[in-house]
């Protein structure tokens, strides 16, 4: 497998005494680049005849190799590590998101308002009318992320803690992309019920509830009943956002090779929550051979071990990934790290589309095959083509929440998908250019308008 590309979440910043003399930082550096390292900002802290004080950033692969480059700097001869700090520890060092109140309390007046005794009037018009709630308080752009950590990103069953950093990461990518108030909501039971009941009771407070890091098939129960029983939208997004971009790029990578979505064949590796949901919403998009494995290989209608949710997908035929991808137009991998070779790549059909979403390793390295595929996609930053949720998640609520929606649905995931490709002019289109940037600020407009489209057609926007 190819070297991973150094990146900032695996950031350092070596803070280094240096004699001064001429050279002795180029020793520094030289080691640095040596050992792999890829160089952000050099600062001078300080500096005196004799010595300076630089911190250097540096990105590595891994912590493994993060550690490799301290060393080889640790080893040079009259060089000082002062210390070493790890810059992604260091960002969520006290959490990475506040409250903060958006109107200033600077006297009497303004307390009896905000608080007693005026607010016993805000109180009483709910409680009269309960729709004022949407009017009168942060519900109408407040979104409840829960999970109970069961599958946290591709680390497993972590606990309701150790997904917390996740959930505060969703909430601060809600607010900057969207301008939603989310908080995140860890809840220590993995018991669908418990789950369900918990979100129910919390519901008052919010406009609209994304499951997250929830395992399968757990997670497609929890989001059933609480659809159900709930009259504010609830959205999967490991499910529905990870269907939403894939489809989006996928509509573009078939314009580039000239290809239908009715006649490719896509192969799907991983049959989590993730890979349901798009093998779902590719089949509402048209496509009408879809294989798709799990560890086990194809989802064959001879096997007796398929759930529910795979028994969807089982087709006649039987074998390996390998097998499946022999004479396949696309592969789709939401599944684990180098399970594709790039001879299973040159199976493919002529001008294949490669999306190899396992993150942070993807399932094969984009690499390996650059001169095999019409099309490569990963779901990291550092390669064209980033298969990124945020592209989805926060103009489908900024949308939902904006009309009122009772409920998201599919014909809203098809809508917000073609409002995403539609981004990418003809004349931009190319083999690394298929979606747009998680940072075109007209990517939440564009989303969150189709859903509201959709919404008033289907009849389920409030307002």
């Amino acid at each position: 497998m190819a070297d991973l590309t150094p990146n900032s979440s695996f950031g350092l910043t070596l803070r280094v005494e240096i004699p001064n003399r001429i050279g002795m930082l180029a020793t520094v550096t030289k080691a640095i680049a040596t050992s792999g390292g890829n160089f952000g900002q050099i600062d001078l802290i300080d500096q005196t005849r004799a010595i300076s004080i630089r911190d250097i950033t540096v990105d590595a692969a891994s912590t493994e190799h993060a550690e490799t480059i301290v060393q080889a700097v640790k080893a040079l001869p009259d060089i000082k590590v002062l210390n070493v700090y790890d810059r992604t520890f260091n960002l969520h060092r006290g959490g990475k998101i506040s409250i903060a109140s958006r109107i200033p309390l600077r006297s009497v007046s303004d307390l009896a308002m905000a608080y007693t005794p005026g607010v016993g009037r805000i109180c009483n018009a709910i409680a009269q009318n309960p729709e004022e709630v949407y009017n009168l308080t942060i519900k109408q752009n407040t979104v409840a992320i829960v999970t109970d950590g069961s599958a946290v990103l591709g680390l497993g069953n972590l606990g309701p803690a150790a997904a917390l950093p996740v959930m505060e990461g969703k909430a601060m990518l809600f607010k900057e992309f969207a301008g939603i108030d989310a908080f995140p909501i860890c809840l220590d039971t993995q018991d669908t019920d418990e789950i369900v009941r918990t979100v129910k009771n919390l519901a008052p407070v919010f406009g609209g509830v994304n499951l997250e890091d929830i395992a399968a098939p757990r997670c497609f129960e929890i989001e059933a009943k609480l659809r159900q029983e709930l009259d504010i939208p609830v959205f999967h997004d490991d499910q529905h956002g990870t269907a939403i971009v894939t489809l989006a790029a996928l509509f573009n990578a078939l314009k580039l090779v000239h290809k239908s979505m009715a006649d490719v064949r896509i192969v799907i590796n991983g049959a989590g929550a993730a890979g349901i949901a798009v093998a779902r919403l590719l089949q509402k998009a048209g496509a009408e051979k879809i294989w798709m494995c799990d560890s086990k290989g194809i989802l064959s209608t001879s096997r007796t071990d398929l759930t529910e949710e795979k028994r969807e997908f089982a087709v006649k035929a039987q074998g390996t990934l390998a097998g499946a991808l022999q004479g396949a137009d696309v592969f789709i991998g939401l599944s684990a790290p180098g399970v594709v070779t790039p001879e299973m790549v040159r199976s493919m059909a002529k001008d294949p589309i490669v999306f190899a979403m396992a993150n942070p390793i993807p399932e094969i390295q984009p690499e390996l095959v650059k001169d095999d595929v019409a099309v490569m996609a990963t779901g990291r930053s550092d390669y064209p083509n980033q298969i990124n949720n945020v592209l989805a998640f926060p103009g489908v609520f900024r949308g939902a929440l904006d009309c009122r929606a009772a409920t998201i649905t599919t014909t809203m995931y098809l809508e917000a998908a073609s409002a995403i490709a539609s981004l990418i002019k003809p004349s931009d289109l190319d083999k690394e250019h298929i979606v747009p940037s998680v940072f075109d600020e007209r990517v939440v407009t564009a989303v969150a308008g189709a859903v509201q489209r959709a919404a008033r057609q289907e009849g389920i926007a409030r307002s």
